[in-house]
Formats: C-alpha cells, structure tokens, sequence
C-alpha cells in the first residue's frame, strides 16, 4: 500500500504538471477569445460549483471563530490568486510566468517565519536571496522586448505568487481541523463573493458564439484541471505535508512551460513564442531552483571533528 505522504507527493506532482500545461492553454483563450476576468470568473464559479456537488456527500460544521480564516483564504488563495494569475498571463510569456511562480516557496518561507515562527536559517536567508535576484531580474526582463513577455504582467504574477504563498501558510491549521471538501467550499465561497464585483462585465461581453470546439475543449481543461482537480489534491497533499514542501514542487511548471512553448516553437513557423525562451530567463530560471533549493533542502550541519 502507497502511504499518504508519498500519495500526498504524487499529488503535488500532477498539481504542478497540470499548472504547467495550463500556461499555455489559457494563453490560448486570452485576450482573443475571452478576457482573463471573464475567465476567472468561469474558473472559480465553475470549479466551486463542482466541489459544491461533492460537499453534499459530506456533512461538516466549521466553528464560527475560523469564518473570518476561511474568508482570508477565499480571498487571496481563489480570488485575488486567480485575478492576478489570468491577468498577468494575458499580458506576459507563458514561460516568464510558469518561472516566476517558482519564487512561491522564497515568499512562504518569510511569511511561515513571521506568521509561524519557522526558523531562518544561514542557509535559507542564502536562499531567499539568490532565488529573489533571479526573481527580480526576470521580472525585469518583461522590458527586453523580445517574446511575448511584459513587465506589469510579470508584477502581476509575482502578486499571484505572494497571494497564493500566504493562502499556503494561513490554510495549514483549517486543513488539520477540517475535512479538505468543507475547507475548500467555504474558501470558494468567498472567493467567489471577492472576485464577482471585478468579473462580472467581463464575462457579460464575452462573445461565446465566436468560440470553436478547440476553444471549448481548452476553456474545459482550464476550469477542471488546474482550478478543481488541482486544488483538490493540493488540499489533499496540506494534510500530510507542511507548505514549505507543498510550494517547493513548484519548479515542475517552468519545466513543463518550457517543454511546450519549445515544440510550438518548432511546429508553427514564426510562432509568437520563439523568443520566450532565451539563455538570460534560463539563468534566472536556474537562480530561482538554486534559492528554493537551499530553503528546502535540510540545514548543512557542521562536521564534528
């Protein structure tokens, strides 16, 4: 029998492949077919519907003193995540996004040190350090003009990396006291409550006629596997891990990115993409791995002599 610990890794692994992917096929959708509120807008309530379905199976009250958590956790982990996310990614490179999530487990290590008392070691202030240089400079490099990258949508993915990191960290005690379902409904709710204000025009005006059945298939992928499945088994994975190790997984989605854009590239003659991947991201990639490596990795220890 599999334990749930190494189901719970198994489950980060296909959370993360299936953000990765994602990048490029909501960019698909964005802004030509759907803006990316409107699509926040079809992801969230969409997705919340479904877990909706699946909390009738379970009956469970939570204590009106976590309501107030569970509202901060609609909040930044589903409404202010996926605004930024879709928004950001409408106006930068899948790559430069998938990449710069990755700097997710440099925030949640400073906020688990101040919400949490999580230790800081020499070796992680190492890590926040060389991982936020190449976390910058890549956000910088929305300015260089080549590829489809930007430097506000590049902000506005780093906002979502900050939003979802401390959604991370303020979950962990709903996720040791509730079942992942009624967590998950109730931080839907909220969120859904958050981004409607904001989404709701959008998607009015969305032109659903123009749609093709590629586009229908996409905008399924999107609502489905990276909003509902992903973060059911991300709730899953928080039971059994802390949110250090849930974020640190993160580095599969540039990977992922990578390999995608890399075969459109070479597929589609003059590919809009064919300047996202360049040696300077790759070295800002390698910056990012390098840092949340160190922050991830166990404390190097003195040799006794």
């Amino acid at each position: 029998m599999i334990s749930n610990k190494a189901k719970a890794h198994l489950a980060l692994l296909t959370v993360n492949i299936t953000y990765g992917a994602n990048y490029l096929i909501a960019k698909g959708l964005m802004p030509h077919k759907i803006e990316a509120s409107a699509l926040v807008f079809l992801r969230i309530s969409g997705a919340g519907l479904l877990f909706l379905f699946l909390k009738f199976f379970i009956k469970e009250k939570v204590e009106k003193r976590d309501i107030p958590r569970l509202a901060l956790c609609g909040v930044l982990g589903v409404a202010t995540n996926q605004y930024f996310s879709m928004n950001g990614l409408s106006l930068t490179s899948p790559v430069d996004a998938a990449i710069i999530i990755t700097a997710m487990p440099i925030f949640t290590v400073i906020i688990s040190y101040f919400l949490l008392k999580e230790p800081l070691t020499t070796q992680r202030i190492l890590g926040i350090s060389i991982g936020g240089l190449g976390a910058v400079l890549l956000i910088y490099l929305g300015n260089s003009g080549l590829g489809t990258g930007s430097l506000i949508g590049n902000v506005f993915i780093a906002i979502n990396a900050l939003a979802f990191a401390f959604y991370l960290v303020i979950i962990k005690p709903l996720m040791a006291k509730y079942k992942p379902m009624t967590v998950i409904v109730w931080t839907f709710s909220f969120g859904f409550i958050a981004m409607f204000p904001f989404c709701i025009s959008p998607l009015i005006n969305t032109d659903f006629h123009a749609f093709e059945f590629s586009n229908w298939i996409s905008l399924f992928y999107v609502v489905v596997g990276p909003t509902f499945l992903a973060y059911l088994l991300n709730m899953f994975a928080l039971q059994y891990v802390k949110p250090t190790v849930s974020s640190s997984y993160i580095y599969v989605q540039p990977a992922v990115a990578m390999i995608l854009v890399g075969i459109v590239s070479y597929l589609v003659v003059n590919s809009q993409y064919q300047g996202d991947i360049t040696v300077t991201k790759l070295l800002c990639c390698i910056l990012i791995f390098v840092g949340v490596y160190l922050i991830s990795s166990t404390p190097l220890k003195r040799l006794k002599k």
